[in-house]
């Protein structure tokens, strides 16, 4: 909001000063004086500021004591928004003729925006002695009364603790004072005490290019940013304290430690898109021996949430994974969604569905997202999917068992209950648990069924009803059918 005020204000004084210019309103000056006044007025009003400023730098310097070439010198800054450099120039204009009420004006309106309300009271009023019918300075008169005093009671209400209201009544001034430093400072600091720390880093960030050289204000931002846990940005802002001043100790320590913590969050994230899951745990069980001060606190948050989502992703013994994630979500007493998604997978893994959707559902209250409620969904199907056939547990392998451990359990109880070779009474048991293992070992030995029947759909469902519930499609393992007896001949993949 603060930018487009000051913009508007850019524009509007160019605007008005290109008039005043044009028509020779300011007053007249002769030979080389005049030249550059010329060049630099018609510069000004075409909008190239940077070519005009050099114009009245040179009118400056043929005649130090040219009021109009301070003025307009004084309006090129304002357009470039160097309102600091704009002032001292104004300061001179009224110096070398007080009547002159334009220069009166925008240093008022200057003084105001940077929060010197009894300056610019000054200049409105001395306006008003001159002219007591300029609407302009008396508008802008009330107002920086009006601002005066909501000051004082801002201030009141820091005395008195009470954070919120200095925040609500600072940001009414702000609004009219984007350039008021002190004030935007008692607001940051509110804004901490209350435990706003995001909008107490915007206006540092602002204080920080308002006074030139501010180093302590990128320090401050830095290690705030590094308390909440964005090491790429706190990075950045200890870098501009570094160009300010390369030897200042206290940046350049918190920088190595920033360095440091950022590379291994990048780390964590490389391996994350590569899947590379070890590396993952090996990188944030890293940030957690770096991360032992008490400002990083965030940061050791989300090691431990890493390593929750990576144990997870990475198919680690769902016990070991789901204990983790518990710990996390425990001790930090949050509902981070990425850990409840990790849990509830883990669930999965472990076939505690009832307890995968109740993590989901929880994440459905803070995310309502594509992901979530996919999750919600597939864990509605294996809940339903449990009550009927489960490929892992007919065949007793994990849901994360690679290909060679299913077929090894496929091998095993396959002898077992082979009917030719089952060495019971109910044979017909036998058939059936035959054909259920047959059909394990198909579903979960082929990648795009396995993947099927882990989003909760029974590949098969559609050929057993196609087939009278026969998942061989069309081919009888028990013989034709000649009242022959059966003959078996089994190969194991």
């Amino acid at each position: 909001m603060s930018r487009c005020i000051d913009m508007l204000y850019h524009l509007f004084i160019l605007a008005a000063l290109s008039d005043l210019l044009i028509h020779g309103a300011i007053g007249d000056a002769s030979g080389e004086v005049n030249d550059h006044l010329e060049k630099g007025k018609i510069l000004l009003a075409s909008g190239q500021l940077a070519d005009a400023l050099s114009q009245f730098h040179l009118a400056i310097d043929t005649d130090p004591k040219n009021y109009i070439a301070y003025f307009r010198r004084a309006a090129v800054y304002l357009g470039m928004g160097k309102s600091k450099a704009a002032l001292p120039d104004l300061n001179k204009v009224i110096e070398l003729k007080p009547d002159f009420l334009a220069a009166r004006m925008q240093r008022g309106n200057l003084l105001l925006k940077q929060g010197d309300f009894d300056e610019a009271k000054v200049d409105f009023e001395s306006i008003l002695t001159s002219d007591s019918s300029n609407s302009e300075a008396r508008n802008q008169f009330d107002l920086t009364k009006k601002m005066s005093q909501t000051s004082q009671e801002a201030k009141n209400a820091y005395t008195k603790h009470d954070y919120t209201k200095t925040t609500e009544l600072l940001s009414t001034i702000i609004e009219h004072c984007p350039w008021a430093i002190t004030l935007r400072e008692l607001r940051a600091d509110s804004y901490l005490k209350s435990g706003d720390l995001p909008k107490a880093v915007n206006d540092l960030k602002a204080t920080a290019k308002l006074i030139p050289d501010n180093t302590q204000a990128y320090l401050k931002i830095s290690q705030l940013l590094y308390s909440m846990g964005d090491a790429d940005d706190s990075l950045t802002n200890i870098r501009e304290c570094l160009k300010l001043d390369a030897d200042h100790k206290e940046c350049h320590t918190h920088y190595v430690k920033v360095k440091k913590l950022a590379k291994q969050l990048e780390s964590i994230r490389d391996a994350i898109s590569q899947s590379n899951w070890k590396e993952c745990l090996d990188k944030a069980n890293q940030i957690l021996k770096l991360s032992s001060d008490p400002s990083s606190h965030a940061f050791i948050y989300r090691a431990h949430s890493s390593i929750c989502t990576c144990m997870s992703k990475g198919k680690s013994p769902a016990k070991d994974t789901i204990k983790k994630c518990t710990e996390v979500l425990d001790t930090y007493h949050v509902s981070d969604v990425e850990l409840l998604i990790s849990r509830a997978e883990a669930y999965i893994l472990n076939e505690e569905y009832e307890l995968a959707l109740a993590d989901y559902q929880r994440a459905h209250e803070t995310e309502d997202s594509n992901r979530v409620n996919d999750g919600i969904k597939r864990t509605q199907k294996l809940i339903k999917q449990s009550k009927k056939r489960d490929y892992y547990k007919i065949l007793n392998v994990r849901r994360s068992a690679n290909k060679a451990e299913i077929l090894k359990a496929y091998r095993k109880l396959a002898v077992k209950w082979h009917p030719d070779k089952y060495e019971g009474e109910d044979k017909k048991k036998a058939e059936r648990m035959f054909i259920d293992i047959a059909a394990a070992k198909e579903v979960l030995t082929d990648p795009e069924k396995r993947a099927k029947f882990d989003a909760g759909d029974d590949p098969l469902d559609a050929e057993e009803q196609a087939q009278h519930h026969n998942p061989f499609h069309g081919f009888n393992p028990f013989g034709a059918g000649n009242g022959q007896g059966f003959t078996f001949r089994f190969h194991f993949n």
